[in-house]
């Protein structure tokens, strides 16, 4: 499975984007997607997950990012409204066919991961 995570830019804060993961490949492993990011000079981290119908977000995010998934399209969305520039970072999309629900913000536990695409708020 090839993820490849596309729709970052450049935004003012208070404004809003939309970012989308394509998956690619003989399966779609839409029992669980994710997003995480990382800003420059700091580790990566969990932003917001999809399992089994189940969403999770990071506390940071809670109310202003929502996760979705389109099977039919094989893709994942993470719509983010009230951008602020602690927002900045780089977004990364993974996946995986099973995931604990425990285990949801590791990184090392998602087999997938897209490349990458650059949010930027500027204040």
């Amino acid at each position: 499975v090839q993820l490849q995570a596309s729709g970052g830019g450049l935004v003012q804060a208070g404004g809003s984007l939309r970012l989308a993961c394509a998956a690619s490949g003989r399966t779609f492993p839409s029992n669980a997607m994710a997003w995480f990011r990382q800003a420059p000079g700091k580790v990566r981290e969990f932003v917001a997950a999809l399992s089994r119908r189940v969403t999770y977000y990071a506390a940071s995010v809670k109310g202003r990012f929502t996760i979705s998934i389109d099977n039919a399209k094989k893709m994942a969305f993470l719509q983010m409204n009230s951008l602020k520039p602690e927002d900045t970072a780089v977004y990364f999309c993974a996946a995986d066919e099973s995931i604990h629900p425990g285990h949801i913000t590791a990184t090392r536990q998602w087999d997938y991961w897209g490349q990458g695409t650059l949010v930027t708020v500027s204040s």
